[in-house]
């Protein structure tokens, strides 16, 4: 299939935006080969949030009425000329902005569109539709944080309510996800395409990158490494997608080519845990023969054996995966939870609190802090955090999972 060459938002000319949770915002980019089908309805498709309900200023009639003649005719030059000199005579006129910004965005002048939208947001701050192409701009200009941080937000405010949208910005937030580190929550935001059946080559690699722990986007990936990115993304995308027995011959096929490729072994363990634990346990084994200091692979299964009760067998993994990585909250609450049960309680509640601290919200921490505090007669403290259970599972809190 054949990829977009530059990011353009395609909207309703007649339309304005408005602030509203129910609008959505069509949008394609050069990232988002996500579906083929897709191309034709970009090409023809034009969806736009409404109209604000506010009449153009009443200085510089002429001055709009020009800009959006030119915009009708298809002059986007024109019309970002005269729409900007519109904004100077009247800063706050939100639609304004917003017809500046989104046609800048479309001529791939991603700085001024993103600021030209961050005004229209000013006015107007709860339009989904604006700010997720804000993202999208940040995605361009690679403010990675602050691009997931709007796309989420925007997803949340309805921008992503219609299928295509949907798949566009949900591409893009494990795009990001993915390189910014958020393995786990990347690949559970591709659990979205296999699901709907969503599928071509670039999704693979970018699949492929989140299974393998690659913090790269598509294009950043090296010829040399395209084949084995792409064979990880179509064995976990089988696996996502149910089909767990094509997964399992893909997985296979991938370690017989690439049999001392890093994280291989980790994502098919990391895959089967919730349902198989040995098999996955034998996975994270097999990745550590590979590789002795991924941490990761320490992390998950040092997991396996607290879920099989193989206590002191997880001691030392959990060890490792905490001095390999003592920022990650799940290090250092698995360490607390093995150190608690071999019955080193001092030890344990050091790490837990260690864990609590990283992850205030993470409703295991507290759960074993509660039974930590509880063997070690520190009743009132085991009383505070079982509250604080009841209150994360109420949703007054954000509960994280644990690996």
């Amino acid at each position: 299939m054949q990829g977009w060459d530059s990011a353009v938002l395609l909207v309703d000319l007649n339309s304005r935006p408005k602030e509203d949770t129910g609008s959505v915002v069509s949008i394609k980019s050069r990232q988002c080969r996500v579906c083929a089908v897709l191309i034709a309805a970009f090409f023809t498709c034009a969806c736009f949030p409404e109209a604000t309900g506010q009449s153009a200023p009443d200085r510089g009639g002429d001055l709009i009425a020009r800009a959006a003649a030119a915009q009708m005719q298809n002059d986007i030059p024109r019309a970002i000329e005269l729409y900007s000199q519109a904004v100077k005579v009247n800063p706050k006129w939100p639609d304004g902005w917003w017809f500046l910004g989104s046609l800048q965005y479309r001529t791939g002048a991603f700085i001024p569109a993103r600021d030209a939208v961050s005004r229209y947001i000013e006015m107007t701050p709860n339009a989904g539709p604006a700010i997720a192409l804000r993202g999208l701009c940040e995605f361009e200009t690679e403010q990675y944080k602050e691009a997931l941080g709007d796309i989420q937000r925007g997803i949340s405010l309805g921008a992503a309510n219609q299928p295509r949208n949907e798949q566009i910005l949900r591409y893009h937030e494990a795009l990001l996800q993915t390189r910014l580190g958020n393995y786990s929550s990347a690949l559970k935001t591709y659990s979205f395409f296999a699901k709907t059946g969503v599928t071509n080559p670039e999704l693979l690699v970018a699949i492929g990158l989140a299974g393998l722990r690659m913090p790269l986007l598509p294009k950043n990936v090296g010829a040399e490494q395209q084949p084995l990115v792409s064979a990880a993304g179509d064995a976990a995308y089988r696996f996502l997608a149910g089909d767990e027995t094509s997964a399992t011959t893909a997985f296979q096929e991938l370690f017989r080519l690439y049999p001392s490729a890093r994280n291989a072994h980790f994502l098919y363990g990391y895959l089967l845990f919730a349902n198989d634990p040995d098999a996955a346990l034998s996975e994270f084994l097999q990745e550590l023969k590979i590789s002795p200091s991924n941490a990761d692979a320490d992390l998950m299964t040092a997991w396996a054996l607290l879920l099989r009760n193989r206590v002191r067998e997880a001691l030392p993994y959990a060890q490792q995966a905490a001095a390999g990585e003592p920022r990650l909250a799940s290090a250092q609450l698995v360490l607390g939870r093995s150190l608690m049960e071999t019955g080193d309680l001092n030890g344990a509640l050091e790490h837990l609190q260690e864990a609590l601290q990283l992850e205030p919200d993470n409703l295991e921490t507290h759960l074993a802090l509660a039974k930590a505090y509880s063997k070690s007669g520190r009743n009132e403290d085991a009383r505070r955090e079982r509250v604080l259970c009841l209150q994360l599972t109420k949703g007054t809190a954000t509960a994280i999972e644990s690996p």
